[in-house]
């Protein structure tokens, strides 16, 4: 069972190396707007892009995310913003004296799966107009530091860069744990394990594609490692400070 919004979903891959064919504004608006299609809680709609094209902007972010060079090198460079800030002062002549909860850890889960879900619709609508993506995780790295550079106000954070632009590479795709291990019938069922131990050896062989047979680690191998750094740990203090998850 295949239609073409399925062929381009399983396609999927992250680009890294781009042509230097610029993003057109029509493009760059169109691939927002299909982003705001996306599903949004309550339709309190609680995020913001930030869209940089300046070649000096996008290396500084690029030095705070850790030196990621396609920042540089991609057309337009995005930055999803879970955005509280907004909507806190587009209501303030309505709430008056009455207490506000803009503050409130679910108030912070609704901006950023917001965030999330704007993006993974804007990334599809980019893949089909031949555009290529790849989301930066970094830019948290440094993150106060990385917000100051954008300006960004109380309750709103970065969460995820993406760079946008024209693909100048074919990466092979990646792939993704067995169907059967992330699908549950009814309830949570922890025999679904086995299912994903399944997946080191596909994981293995691809990385040892992709390397030409110098890595074969396995998948849960490396997870137990990301589990085991201490990654940015300055997160919760930067998002308290920011205004969110209060209470």
């Amino acid at each position: 069972m295949m239609n073409d919004t399925l062929s381009l979903l399983m396609n999927h891959r992250s680009i890294r190396k781009f042509t230097d064919e610029p993003v057109t504004e029509e493009q760059l608006k169109t691939i927002v707007a299909a982003g705001q299609m996306a599903s949004t809680s309550s339709n309190v709609q609680a995020y913001s892009i930030i869209a940089i094209t300046d070649s000096e902007k996008k290396r500084r972010l690029a030095e705070l995310a850790g030196n990621q060079a396609y920042i540089v090198e991609c057309p337009v460079f995005l930055v999803w913003c879970a955005d509280l800030y907004r909507l806190k002062k587009i209501t303030e002549p309505h709430v008056g004296d009455q207490p506000t909860y803009e503050d409130s850890t679910e108030n912070f889960i609704v901006a950023t799966v917001d965030a999330a879900l704007s993006a993974q619709n804007a990334a599809i609508a980019a893949e089909s107009l031949g555009l290529g993506i790849v989301y930066i995780g970094g830019i948290r790295n440094r993150i106060a530091e990385f917000a100051e550079a954008l300006d960004l106000p109380e309750l709103v954070y970065p969460v995820f860069g993406m760079c946008l632009g024209h693909p100048d590479q074919q990466p092979g795709l990646r792939p993704r744990l067995p169907v059967e291990a992330v699908l549950h019938r009814e309830s949570y069922d922890r025999a679904t394990i086995e299912e994903a131990k399944r997946y080191d050896q596909i994981s293995a062989e691809y990385l040892s594609k992709r390397t030409n047979g110098k890595n074969r680690t396995p998948w849960s191998e490396l997870m137990g490692k990301r589990l085991a750094e201490p990654v940015r740990l300055h997160m919760k203090e930067f998002l308290e400070g920011k205004g969110f998850m209060k209470r």
